[in-house]
């Protein structure tokens, strides 16, 4: 009986590390599409008018987040949801 104990458990203690990371991973993808969801709706579309009376780079602020700066966070939120789900594999060992 005392040979099961530590089976049993090693078995709850993988089972909440499983809870964990599937918690940190879904922390991770929603703060990073929030942060989508502002470039690309909000300052792109619902805010691109008054954006656009600031001027940047030679041209409106609005178009200019549109057509450019929501890419270029986009590329970003790839980078750093690459890099932050690399280190949740490796703190929760299920990296390969």
């Amino acid at each position: 009986m005392d040979a099961q104990q530590p089976n049993q458990a090693k078995q709850e203690s993988s089972a909440q590390d499983r809870v964990d990371y599937w918690k940190a991973n879904l922390n991770l993808t929603l703060t990073l599409l929030a942060i989508w969801f502002v470039f690309g709706y909000v300052l792109s579309i619902i805010l691109a008018p008054v954006l656009n009376n600031i001027t940047f780079l030679g041209g409106p602020l609005g178009f200019w987040i549109a057509q450019n700066g929501a890419i270029y966070v986009f590329v970003l939120l790839i980078l750093v949801y690459c890099i932050r789900m690399n280190g949740l594999d490796e703190e929760f060992n299920v990296d390969e």
